[in-house]
């Protein structure tokens, strides 16, 4: 597990201890600082540490720096089931803090968040009170994020983009040898997870592509039998929000995806929700994958309220409304998804659907010539 947290004495020490019991750290870890300017702000000191080995399903609690308040965390478990709780485009208004009371009450074991954090929008401090925002439930769960628009912030000839993403946010990128914080994959349970960037190239002659292509080689769908996506810009969305801009990344990695056979591809950046049946190259198609859009945590741009007329045969469902989502792998042939709509600070569940795996489907098909070309070719 990587602890990051930010202090404002540049002289406080990158250690977390730690242990099982409150108050009794029998182990202890160092790390690494980093800090960063912006125009005319300067953030504290941002340390990364990480611990470890640690026990799956297992309650540890810790102390960073040597000092202040203890905190703890349950570590996933290390086979299914599994829950993860999915949200993207959170902000910090107050359907943002209805969406995390809502995620604080299930039962989740890993957070996942398909790009658009704090809209800090260049006002650096806001990245300082989303952090106070989520610590209680980021503290407690690993939070695996991946970039949206909003984290960019660049500024032609001074900032490239994604400076306080990078450094407040690190992923486990150089563990999946990726060689950017803006893509990325991991292992937990029976799941392999792609965090993919909308916004770092993607085309084939990319680092991205390259790296998506060896990531997928290398995944066992025995010993991961569900693979799940995520990216922040949806390429299946019948919102008039967005129209189009996933449409270049769709062409240049779905095809890879689908020889991959994704299961279920997650989204934000439209604030609506909306749940596709299995579809590859706009057709319903059994061995494609699940796309969800779950954009609406609760920013403060509000919701996206129109959709296009008639509804595309691939839309199963959709809505207009913050919410959150909760996948369920539950084992290696089924998974259940329910989106929870905020309805007047209550969670309302207001769709589900029992998945199955692509394993299981007749799918996958491992030692398939087509499969083996495509993600082994240069």
């Amino acid at each position: 597990m990587r602890v990051t947290w930010v202090t404002d004495d540049d002289s406080s020490t990158s250690v977390v201890d730690y242990g099982t019991s409150p108050g009794r750290y029998t182990q202890s870890a160092q790390g690494e600082s980093t800090s960063y300017s912006y125009m005319f702000y300067s953030s504290g000191e941002i340390h990364h540490v990480v611990i470890g080995p640690l026990e799956p399903s297992s309650y540890y609690y810790y102390q960073c720096g040597g000092e202040g308040p203890e905190f703890s965390f349950k570590t996933p478990p290390s086979q299914l089931p599994i829950t993860f709780a999915v949200v993207g485009d959170l902000g910090q208004t107050g359907w943002t803090s209805s969406t995390l009371d809502h995620i604080d009450k299930c039962e989740y074991d890993v957070h996942l968040l398909p790009g658009d954090l704090s809209y800090a929008d260049y006002r650096q401090h806001l990245w300082d009170s989303f952090g106070e925002l989520v610590q209680p439930l980021a503290s407690a769960r690993p939070w695996m994020v991946t970039e949206g628009n909003h984290e960019k912030e660049s500024i032609p000839f001074f900032k490239a983009g994604f400076d306080a993403y990078n450094a407040r946010w690190k992923m486990p990128f150089e563990e999946s040898g990726s060689g950017s914080n803006l893509y990325y994959s991991f292992e937990v349970a029976g799941v392999h997870l792609l965090m993919l960037g909308s916004y770092t190239d993607y085309d084939k002659y990319s680092d991205q592509y390259k790296w998506l292509k060896a990531d997928l080689a290398k995944v066992d769908r025995k010993r991961t039998p569900w693979l799940i996506a995520l990216f922040h810009v949806p390429w299946y969305n019948s919102n008039w929000a967005h129209q189009g801009e996933g449409d270049d990344m769709m062409a240049a990695v779905e095809p890879l995806l689908y020889e991959a056979k994704v299961d279920i591809m997650l989204a934000g950046h439209v604030h609506a929700y909306e749940r596709s049946n299995r579809v590859n190259k706009g057709k319903v198609d059994s061995c494609g994958a699940i796309h969800i859009t779950i954009g609406d945590g609760g920013n403060r741009e509000g919701l996206a309220q129109r959709y296009k007329n008639p509804k595309p045969e691939w839309s199963m469902f959709r809505e207009a409304s913050f919410g959150h989502g909760e996948l369920q792998v539950v084992n290696s042939s089924h998974a259940f998804w329910s989106w929870h709509r905020n309805d007047n600070d209550e969670s309302v569940r207001s769709d589900q659907l029992w998945i199955h795996s692509l394993t299981s489907s007749g799918c996958v098909r491992d030692n398939s010539f087509e499969r083996r070309k495509i993600l082994s070719s240069p």
